[in-house]
């Protein structure tokens, strides 16, 4: 099992790739992609980890660190842009309009850590569990999401 942390300021892994991401987009200034209160990430492995699942991780990590920023929505934007494919851009943009809450965590607020396990593949798909952290203590609460990607372009194209 391989956990992953996010370290504070510009030297987490999430942040650089946030602060690539933003340098290619040309989106907002790179200082606005540093998070102002980072979630805790873990990604575990298993054999049928693929490339997939990580980017899973990597985008969940960028995604929580860019909607809890001060001015982080248009870097929010730009990652699911980059991260998911158009049909299910626009699949979101109904459920949101919809459900009045971010397509992407399922919720109105952000969580304070998740999980990434890799899951089953097939049918040039492959499925991902996130479980959200929203709370901490004893008895933390958690949500659990399903998220599909495709094994060809790495690209998510589901989430439920």
């Amino acid at each position: 099992m391989l956990q992953l942390r996010k370290a504070p300021g510009p030297r987490g892994r999430r942040t650089l790739l946030v602060t690539a991401l933003l340098a290619a987009a040309s989106v907002v200034p790179a200082a606005a992609a540093a998070p102002q209160a980072p979630a805790r990430a873990t990604q575990t492995r298993s054999a049928h980890s693929t490339p997939a699942h990580q980017q899973v991780a990597h985008f969940y990590g960028a995604y929580v660190d860019a909607v809890t920023a001060e001015g982080g929505g248009k870097l929010a934007t730009a990652l699911r842009s980059f991260y998911l494919t158009p049909g299910f851009r626009s699949q979101l943009r109904t459920w949101e309009a919809r459900n009045h809450a971010d397509g992407v965590l399922r919720a109105q607020n952000t969580p304070l850590a998740f999980q990434v396990t890799a899951g089953d593949s097939g049918a040039g798909h492959t499925w991902s569990k996130v479980r959200l952290t929203w709370s901490g203590g004893k008895h933390p609460v958690y949500t659990y999401l399903t998220v599909q990607s495709d094994l060809q372009t790495g690209k998510i194209s589901g989430i439920r």
